[in-house]
């Protein structure tokens, strides 16, 4: 029956002629402690003799029976209250014993017993028996609520609201017996009046604990006498703390004063203004939200509650008042002793203060437009925050059930000797008592534990919850941003709204306003929201290229989501999602509009995995067909091909899966490129993957397509052969994909059948030209074939033996260079090894390239100077083909590979940089000429990329109109006053000197 001792429990049953069958004794083995509740009725029994009726009333009257023993087995001290005062029992008897008082009552009960009729009265002046009778009283106020308490007549928070009226009424009480104790000429008149008791922290959010500090703030009338006042106040905190026989009552804390402890222990308001106006620290505003007048002068009470009001919720806009608030919090985890901090209830990480903390840096960092969050109370506050948008219903959920649970196992463990106390000690018959009075036996789906083991489950895992939710919400950088707007920007009126929006740059206002009313209008949470995001949206927005652009993506974006439960919950309580996305949408149109095709993938802004590059290790030639790039170019391949084949059949349908898994592909390369989260080479490898991935997953597509109306397996093995940009890992986002497709007929038993296969190869060829180019929601993937042999002219797939009989009798000197980029891409492993073998032979020729050859290469580069460059363009400015751009940089790495590659291995590489980087290690180049050309050619691909992102189109030239130049320039990271100039400038002086380079190297 949970008797420790036995033989002790058998006697004291024995004397209290408790026997085996009566219902008494379950009861008492029903306790949270049996044995101590046995104890604490035993001494009650003893007290009132053999006269009491005691046993028959606790026998008789099962609610009696039940509110007794359920306090006697959690309170040592309230069952020595009960052995002093029998009598008291007969608050735990009767309909009054499950009725909750109203506060009033309380007041006048304990205001009665102090032999006062009101707060203005004086009580009686009898040294130390009215602090006697407040004792006494108030006990017998925790008894009655302890017996509701404990036997589920009273939830957590109206127990918390109870202690608080019950503290409130000691305090009214108190200070009528130092009004009594005040000398004659100090007693009578206007002299003893004008004093208002005003608590704090848990008292004034009416959230008080069984056993706590008091903690209050003094204001008195500017007519009171001060010396009076000050007797009054300190008078009424020596009536709460002095020890009688009865104990003493609680602690009062009146350090939230201003200066503190140094400070006058009572202040006019105008004195407690001018203190906040110039002195006052975060915490101590921070204090104020609780403020709640609860005793003496009511008016000046509330007076001083109506004049620091406007103070609390305009305290975030303090300089580092974030920072300050969470600091504090942090000073406070760190000294907790180390052998406690791993079990506190109130201090330690995943406790109370926790909870509290981020419901208060929520409330006072958008309380100061949201009205609905000035509650001082931490539950309602935290339903509030909910129903506003500001935190999750699911976390507001937890956080309340966690609350609620520490709150009650703080409660048990003061109830004991009602003592302060936060800390779970380690002895297990206390948390055996704590269990069983939570009724904690086994933990749901779980094996059956003991009252102390389930109790300690429970315990830890509220607390990991509380703590992961408290580092989610306190230290969101959302608040950060939020708290550093003008109040005027954060309410959004229309009119604020515009001036800040041109402030911003924004350069279509009233379009942004209607963009803003359209998010933000209605009572719907999504709007509530949408007004928590947008003022700090607008800022982020404005940071980047184009703000408006950005504003309107967003809400095309919002408006496609629609009522989609995670995606505001993401931006607003990932911080660092909403920041991306703002970015991205503001500074790329091309990302936007992949984005806008596919809403949902605004998750990968929440993910770094799903953004950050993965480092590649490539091979010294760096075209080994199964080196992965990026995320894995072969985990990018079997998931296309799942998909592929996820559609077999159905050729169509399959490249438009394929293409949007290219689509999200090339959202998420996009996006860590705004956002600096890739570099120049990272990108030219990820969106040659991607290309790859997409060739090899449509092209089983298409042979599938073919074969099916063949009705026999294709008779030739075909494969994509990687050329140009595509070829050297170097793709940009408006790059076409550079191929040459051939194939190599299979040997038939009956001989012949070239005929067939190269008809079947052609029709692969374009067909899958054809899926890649289906009209779609997905961008295409272009197919530039030009580089086959005969160009435009020859067929679209030639034949492995063709090829090798056009290279060698047929070929221009072009052409062989053009194979410095070749690489197997797609398709057939064995047959692209053969055809890149073939290509070695030519491009990387014995003896080098011959002076003819050479002479050739350099006037076919000086005619497309003359006669590529589109005709109006300013050659100086274009990339590609002008002056030290991209051509000029590759044709010369280029010539070097054909002159001398068959002697030097280190130049057999698809890449120009790398190809450059093995010039100069062989001696070739000039290292400072190297870094000319290097230097040139980066620049020019980050425009090339830079240009397709702003503006959503592929682009070879520095933009002509000055307001795209300075989205393209801000993209690159060019942020002073005239980005557009800076970018320009910079490229002219690239380009002069890696021209120079050039017709040196390259011309000779």
């Amino acid at each position: 029956m949970g008797f420790a001792d036995t033989a002790r429990a058998a006697r004291m049953l024995t004397a209290l002629h408790i026997t085996g069958d009566e219902p008494l004794l379950s009861a008492l083995a029903g306790a949270a402690d049996p044995e101590l509740a046995l104890t604490g009725l035993a001494a009650i029994a003893e007290r009132i003799g053999k006269s009491g009726t005691l046993h028959a009333a606790l026998t008789e009257d099962e609610g009696f029976r039940e509110r007794m023993v359920a306090v006697l087995g959690v309170s040592r001290a309230l069952a020595d209250h009960l052995a002093r005062h029998p009598a008291d029992c007969d608050v735990l008897r009767g309909p009054g014993a499950t009725r909750r008082p109203g506060a009033g009552a309380i007041r006048a009960e304990l205001l009665a017993a102090v032999g006062a009729r009101s707060g203005a009265d004086t009580g009686t002046d009898s040294g130390a028996e009215p602090i006697a009778l407040l004792t006494a009283a108030y006990r017998r106020r925790v008894l009655h609520l302890a017996a509701r308490d404990l036997t589920g007549a009273a939830t957590v928070d109206e127990v918390s609201e109870e202690l608080s009226d019950i503290a409130a009424a000691v305090l009214e009480a108190a200070l009528a017996i130092a009004r009594a104790e005040l000398p004659d000429d100090d007693g009578d008149g206007p002299a003893a009046a004008g004093l208002a008791v005003v608590a704090m922290g848990k008292c004034g959010a009416r959230e008080l604990n069984y056993a706590s500090d008091v903690d209050v703030i003094f204001v008195a009338d500017d007519n009171s006498n001060m010396r009076t006042v000050t007797r009054l106040a300190a008078g009424m905190i020596r009536a709460c703390e002095h020890v009688t026989p009865e104990g003493s009552i609680f602690p009062v804390d009146p350090n939230l004063r201003p200066e503190g402890r140094d400070g006058a222990l009572v202040r006019t308001l105008p004195s407690h203004l001018a203190y906040y106006d110039r002195w006052a620290k975060t915490w101590e505003f921070q204090a104020l939200l609780k403020a709640r007048p609860v005793a003496g002068d009511m008016d000046v009470g509330h007076r001083y509650a109506d004049a620091v009001a406007p103070l609390v919720w305009q305290a975030a806009q303090r300089d580092h008042f974030v920072e300050d608030v969470q600091a504090m919090r942090r000073r406070v985890v760190d000294n907790i002793p180390k052998l406690a901090a791993g079990r506190e209830l109130k201090l330690g990480p995943g406790g109370l203060r926790d909870i509290e903390f981020a419901v208060q840096l929520l409330q006072l960092v958008h309380g100061r437009t949201d009205q609905t969050l000035r509650v001082p109370a931490t539950l309602p506050a935290l339903a509030a925050l909910a129903a506003g948008g500001y935190v999750g219903r699911a976390d507001a959920e937890d956080l309340a059930e966690s609350y609620r649970f520490l709150r009650r196992a703080e409660h048990l463990l003061q109830l004991y000797q009602l003592r302060r106390t936060h800390t779970l000690p380690e002895d297990p018959a206390v948390l055996r008592r704590l269990g069983r009075a939570m009724r904690l036996s086994d933990i749901p789906n779980g094996p059956m534990l003991s009252p102390e083991e389930a109790f300690t489950a429970t315990w830890r895992k509220h607390a990991i919850r509380v703590r992961r939710l408290h580092e989610k919400l306190f230290y969101r950088p959302l608040l950060d941003a939020v708290a550093r707007l003008p109040s005027d920007a954060v309410r959004l009126s229309p009119e604020a709204a515009r001036v800040r929006l041109e402030a911003l740059g924004y350069v279509d206002p009233v379009g942004a306003l209607r963009h803003i009313e359209a998010l933000t209008t209605g009572v719907r949470r999504r709007a509530a929201i949408q007004r928590t995001l947008l003022p700090v949206l607008l800022g982020w927005f404005a940071d980047a290229a184009e703000p408006d652009a950005g504003l309107l993506a967003f809400r095309q974006v919002s408006e496609a989501l629609g009522n989609t439960p995670w995606y505001l919950r993401l931006l607003r309580d990932e911080t660092k999602a909403a920041h991306r996305m703002a970015t991205v949408l503001a500074s790329s149109r091309y990302a936007a509009g992949l984005l806008l095709r596919a809403p949902e993938a605004v998750a990968i802004f929440a993910d770094d995995a799903e953004l950050a590059p993965q480092k590649v290790t490539a091979p010294a030639r760096g075209d080994d067909p199964a080196n992965p790039a990026r995320r894995g170019n072969r985990d990018i391949r079997s998931e296309m091909s799942a998909a592929s084949r996820r559609h077999d059949g159905d050729a169509e349908s399959a490249a438009v899966a394929v293409r949007s898994l290219r689509r999200r592909e090339l959202l998420r390369v996009a996006a860590a490129d705004v956002l600096g989260m890739s570099d120049l080479a990272e990108t030219g490898e990820a969106l040659t993957a991607i290309t790859g991935a997409s060739l090899g997953a449509v092209l089983a597509a298409a042979v599938a397509r073919v074969e099916m109306e063949m009705r026999e397996p294709l008779p030739t093995r075909f494969a994509v052969i990687a050329m140009g940009r595509f070829g050297g890992y170097e793709s940009g986002y408006g790059s076409d994909a550079d191929v040459i497709f051939v194939h190599d007929p299979l040997p038939r038993p009956e001989g012949g059948g070239d005929r067939a296969a190269s008809d079947a190869a052609q029709a692969v060829g374009a067909e899958l030209r054809r899926l890649l180019e289906l009209p779609a929601p997905d961008p295409p993937l272009l197919i530039d074939a030009d580089l086959r042999p005969e160009g435009r002219q020859g067929p679209l797939v030639r034949s492995l033996a063709a090829c090798r009989a056009y290279y060698a009798k047929r070929a221009s000197a072009w052409e062989f260079q053009a194979l410095l980029r070749a690489r197997f891409a797609a398709g057939n492993a064995a047959l692209g090894a053969e055809f890149v073998a073939m290509a070695d032979s030519c491009r990387y020729p014995a003896g080098g390239l011959p002076d003819p050859a050479v002479r050739e290469i350099r006037r076919i580069k000086a005619r497309v100077e003359a006669e590529r460059v589109p005709r109006g363009a300013d050659r100086t400015l274009h990339v590609k083909l002008g002056p030290g751009g991209l051509s000029d940089v590759e044709w010369t790495v280029q010539l070097f590979q054909l002159r001398h590659a068959h002697a030097v291995a280190g130049l057999r590489t698809t890449r120009t940089l790398a190809a450059l980087d093995a010039e100069v290690d062989a001696g070739l180049v000039p290292a400072d000429d190297a870094g000319a050309l290097r230097a040139s050619w980066q620049l020019a691909s980050r425009i090339r990329n830079a240009v397709t992102l702003v503006s959503g189109r592929p682009g070879d030239q520095l933009p002509s109109r000055h307001r795209d130049l300075t989205a393209v320039a801000r993209l690159l990271g060019y942020g002073n006053d005239a980005p557009a100039q800076a970018l320009e400038e910079e490229y002219r002086r690239a380009a002069r000197h890696a021209r120079t380079v050039m017709e040196r190297l390259f011309y000779g």
